[in-house]
């Protein structure tokens, strides 16, 4: 075991704090990862909170990490000291399941091993990655591109895949009209990715605040969801609509905006159960469907995606003393458009 410096809470409603962890040891599979940077993602607060259910404490959160190797298990042959690496949402799973063996963790039939708030495989409880330190099973290792610069790309592990998924696994590209639903931390790289893959893309925001951004980042069309016209306007338009944002949609209002055999994506959990007017999907052969962050094998293609498109989330980086602030900033979306934490300053 080894003690590292962290920053996390204690209980659902007190700051987060200095603190320190203990690490595993490196078994022969494992991987240790001095940090670089960790971001921030709206999941952490609602997990610290307990806004998802309980959870024990103390807690690390992050799971959004990148960093160099710094020790590698006896059998380990993916990497070498010295990588750049990152570590997203998951860092364990049976790898027998028919989801595994597909490459698809994180829908493993078994429950995967969250990089934080889950249960280890030495019977601790995962601590995520606002910490100096992490060691994880070389199979939930992604390579970091050299092109990608650290201190931008810790966003892309959880932000970049769970964007990226979809639009591949619902086959988007030229010709494919996308709409993403909210601006913020998780849609503003959905507008680069869908751009990249050569979709006609249409940011659907609640007011034109961010109409500016969104346009300079690849959308083609920008549209305030405040305006009544607006359903108006793009009803049947779109192919796929991949939702962000987990605040309380009238979803029979978005699902009138599908064209036939189009889809809506729920990415961003609601805390109310869904409800929709059926005979708007029958009427169209439309759908409502759900999707994760990714496996292992899409993830390491969305970071070399981004490589060779020069894609990176637009971030502000802060230090550990900072991360309290952030949590507020981002709960009133002041942030264009993630935090990273610099992990030097957990020393």
């Amino acid at each position: 075991m080894r003690t590292v410096n962290a920053y996390g809470a204690v209980s659902a409603t007190e700051p987060l704090e200095p603190m320190t962890i203990e690490r595993r040891d490196v078994g022969p599979h494992d991987v240790l990862i001095e940090i670089d940077y960790a971001g921030i993602c709206h999941s952490d607060i609602h997990t610290l909170r307990g806004e998802w259910g309980p959870i024990t404490y103390p807690q690390v959160v992050g799971h959004e990490i990148v960093g160099h190797v710094a020790e590698v298990g006896s059998a380990v042959t993916k990497h070498q000291v010295g990588d750049r690496v990152g570590v997203g949402c998951e860092s364990g799973s049976c790898g027998e399941c028919t989801q595994c063996l597909k490459g698809e963790e994180v829908y493993c039939l078994k429950g995967n091993l969250q990089t934080y708030a889950g249960l280890d495989v030495d019977g601790t409880i995962t601590q995520g990655g606002y910490s100096q330190a992490i060691v994880v099973d070389e199979g939930f290792v992604l390579k970091v591109p050299e092109s990608l610069p650290l201190h931008k790309v810790a966003p892309l592990l959880c932000a970049g895949v769970t964007l990226f998924s979809p639009l591949k696994h619902w086959n988007v590209g030229a010709g494919t009209n996308v709409a993403i639903v909210g601006m913020g931390g998780l849609g503003h790289v959905g507008v680069k990715l869908a751009h990249a893959l050569g979709a006609d893309v249409t940011v659907l925001s609640r007011t034109l605040a961010k109409q500016k951004d969104g346009l300079e980042l690849g959308a083609d069309h920008y549209y305030a969801t405040s305006d009544a016209a607006t359903f108006e306007k793009l009803t049947g338009k779109f192919d796929l609509i991949l939702n962000t944002v987990s605040a309380g949609l009238d979803y029979s209002q978005y699902v009138n905006l599908l064209a036939v055999d189009g889809t809506l994506v729920i990415l961003g959990a609601p805390t109310e159960p869904v409800k929709i007017d059926a005979m708007s999907l029958i009427t169209h052969r439309r759908s409502i469907a759900g999707s994760a962050n990714g496996g292992i094998p899409i993830t390491q293609e969305m970071l070399d995606f981004c490589a060779d498109h020069n894609i990176l989330p637009e971030t502000e980086l802060i230090e550990s003393s900072q991360i309290n602030e952030a949590y507020e900033r981002v709960l009133s979306s002041d942030v264009r458009y993630r935090f990273v934490i610099d992990a030097k300053t957990f020393a």
